[in-house]
C-alpha cells in the first residue's frame, strides 16, 4: 500500500508540467521539422529542380500539377513554421500542417505512419490547447479581452 501511495505522489509530479511548455515544445519541434524539409526544396528563393522532379515521380500526389505541388509545398514548409516559432495564427497552422502531414501520409510514405502520428500528436496538442503564453496569440487574445 505505501508503494502504491509513492508511485501516485511520482506520477502526480508530472500533473504540474506547464502546459505551457508542452505547446511550446511541440511548436518549436514541429516548425523545425517542417522547416528543415522546405530547405531542401528550395534553392534561395527558388524551388529547385530536384524538388520538382521529386513530386513529378516520386511524391505523385493525385490531382495536383507536380509544379504547382512543389511550390505550395515549399512555401507551406516555411510559411507555417515561422508562424508556429513567433506563435501567430498558431492553431490555423497547426492545421494547415495536420493536412499536410495527412496528404503526406496516404499519398507519399504511408509506410511512415509512426513518425507523422509524432507530428500529428505535437500539432494535435497547439491546436487543442494553443501555443501557450510564450507567444504573439496569447499577447492578442489577452489584449482582446
Amino acid at each position: 500500500m505505501q508503494s502504491l501511495s509513492l508511485a501516485n505522489r511520482f506520477t502526480g509530479l508530472f500533473s504540474h508540467i506547464p502546459l505551457d511548455l508542452v505547446s511550446l515544445i511541440a511548436r518549436l519541434s514541429i516548425a523545425g521539422t517542417f522547416w528543415r524539409s522546405g530547405q531542401t526544396k528550395v534553392d534561395g528563393f527558388h524551388v529547385t529542380d530536384t524538388a520538382i522532379y521529386l513530386f513529378e515521380n516520386e511524391y505523385k500526389i493525385p490531382l495536383v500539377d507536380p509544379w504547382l505541388a512543389a511550390h505550395l509545398a515549399a512555401i507551406a514548409e516555411h510559411l507555417f513554421p515561422i508562424l508556429l516559432v513567433i506563435g501567430l495564427a498558431s492553431r490555423l497552422s497547426a492545421l494547415a500542417l495536420l493536412g499536410m502531414t495527412l496528404v503526406i501520409e496516404i499519398f507519399v510514405y504511408p509506410d511512415a505512419w509512426p513518425t507523422h502520428g509524432t507530428w500529428a500528436a505535437c500539432l494535435l496538442i497547439i491546436m487543442a490547447h494553443g501555443p501557450g503564453i510564450l507567444s504573439i496569440d496569447h499577447l492578442l487574445w489577452k489584449q482582446s479581452n
